[in-house]
């Protein structure tokens, strides 16, 4: 009866040390596993910062499209229409048609 105890003595305490190193081992992996998700060159964070820079550069390119679509047009308008050009060399160049004159005003 005496062996009897002390068998279920050592099952029970082999019993909580292999718990033990089960529950080491698994403890272990979940701080490998949590430390490479965020702060790895791959991590989540990363992942996250990417995703912030691609918004940021997506507008970027939304700003250039629109200033692009300014710019067509506005060549589109110089070379259909002489009015626009003559416009535009008066205003940026200061130019005039014979006996022509102009008049400057300081504010």
């Amino acid at each position: 009866m005496h062996s009897n105890k002390l068998l279920r003595k050592q099952v029970a305490s082999e019993i909580k040390k292999r718990d033990y190193i089960v529950f080491t081992i698994l403890l272990l992996t979940l701080i490998y596993l949590s430390t490479t998700l965020f702060f790895n060159e791959s991590s989540l964070l990363s992942y996250f910062e990417l995703g912030k820079k691609e918004t940021a550069l997506q507008r970027e390119v939304d700003i250039i499209r629109q200033e692009n679509e300014k710019l067509r047009s506005i060549i589109e308008s110089s070379n259909e229409n002489d009015f626009y050009l003559e416009k535009h060399a008066r205003e940026n160049f200061g130019l005039t048609e014979p006996d022509e004159y102009i008049y400057r005003y300081e504010k």
